[in-house]
């Protein structure tokens, strides 16, 4: 018996995990961002919001909506402490200087692709989902076993959950421009580092197969 990761979805032990696409991170107020001036925000963040807002998060809402659809669940990951004062987050985030507080604005999902009200949405004090969330517990209990992952940052948190899972035994699908980062060689490199771990496809290859 062959094994591939190039399998297409079966809706019934299928999700769609979001990776922090939320008002800290991929809003201009918010806390990443708010205290930086327009023109420096411009020359750092421009790019990346202009692509963000022209094509990732575009595609990010067809995929949702088709996955809904399908009856394919829903899931979605936010930075955020458990605590006020973050003294629960991982001393990567402490060194960082990452602290969405408990309850926070910034902790909420963006309102363009909001959770309805019975999908789940897990806050995470670490750069992987499957580290600081029992979001592994989760996925067996709903009987998922392929892993469709969209988010941000495709370099940094995206990659942490997709070799996560991977190890994990889960079959992931990365949706290619459903995920973004800070330039588009930043996004290629890491496109093509963390190809060995998962299936690569586009949002229309995504909705067609579903």
């Amino acid at each position: 018996m062959s094994l591939s990761r190039n399998l297409p979805l079966e809706p019934a032990q299928s999700a769609l995990l979001f990776i922090d696409v939320q008002n800290f991170c991929a809003h201009r107020n918010g806390g990443e961002f708010k205290d930086i001036d327009e023109k420096a925000f411009r020359k750092k963040y421009g790019w990346f919001f202009d692509k963000f807002k022209a094509e990732t998060l575009p595609n990010m809402q067809k995929i949702q909506s088709a996955c809904r659809n399908a009856k394919i669940e829903v899931l979605y990951t936010t930075i955020e402490s458990l605590t006020r004062d973050g003294r629960d987050r991982s001393l990567d985030y402490k060194i960082t200087g990452f602290n969405v507080p408990k309850g926070a604005w910034d902790g909420k999902v963006l309102s363009e692709i909001e959770p309805l009200e019975d999908e789940i949405v897990l806050p995470k004090s670490s750069s992987s989902v499957f580290i600081s969330t029992h979001i592994d517990y989760l996925l067996r209990n709903l009987g998922v076993r392929q892993l469709v992952i969209s988010g941000l940052i495709t370099d940094q948190c995206v990659e942490s959950a997709i070799r996560d899972a991977c190890d994990l035994g889960y079959l992931v699908t990365q949706v290619t421009d459903a995920c973004a980062t800070y330039s588009q060689e930043r996004h290629d490199q890491s496109l093509a580092t963390i190809k060995g771990y998962c299936r690569q496809i586009t949002t229309d290859q995504l909705i067609a197969e579903i």
